[in-house]
């Protein structure tokens, strides 16, 4: 009777387990997959975007805003966004390094937050910041999203500089 006892009891053991494991599995739809590899969050429905790091561009001259990915990227020079403060935004996207035309940007000396709207007939770009420190150079972090026209968008974090 002892045994009869044991073994009921371990039999509901292991079919009480087996219940809350498959309980436990959360049920996900293929629309809301998300992947998120090296800060780039790309929604799987529409594609992906690659975003690769460049050198500085050697068309700047003088003052400039420059980003990378974070903030050992940035220190290792590994910048994913430049532009020469003014007309002209680089970048290195889907294996090509392209410019682009910058059509707005916000005034950096007196707003603590930096805003800048890029764009061409592939990819609109917007850069939103937030100053974290500002002595020569203002040191910023913030987001970096990119949209292409068939609806596939980019975030990631960004952390750099602009200055003089």
């Amino acid at each position: 009777m002892r045994y009869l006892i044991i073994f009921f009891s371990a039999f509901l053991m292991v079919a009480c387990n087996k219940e809350q494991q498959q309980n436990a599995q959360p049920s996900v739809s293929p629309d809301s997959v998300k992947i998120n590899q090296d800060s780039v969050t790309t929604d799987m429905s529409s594609g992906k975007i690659a975003v690769d790091t460049f050198p500085f561009p050697s068309e700047i001259k003088e003052c400039s805003c420059y980003f990378a990915k974070s903030k050992a990227d940035f220190l290792s020079e590994k910048y994913i966004y430049a532009d020469d403060a003014g007309k002209t935004a680089y970048m290195k996207l889907d294996g090509k390094r392209i410019a682009l035309n910058l059509i707005s940007s916000s005034d950096m000396e007196v707003d603590e937050q930096l805003s800048k709207e890029i764009e061409n007939d592939d990819y609109k770009i917007s850069v939103q910041g937030k100053k974290i420190k500002g002595e020569e150079a203002l040191l910023f972090e913030g987001t970096l999203t990119i949209e292409k026209p068939d609806g596939t968008i980019v975030r990631m974090p960004i952390y750099g500089e602009c200055g003089c």
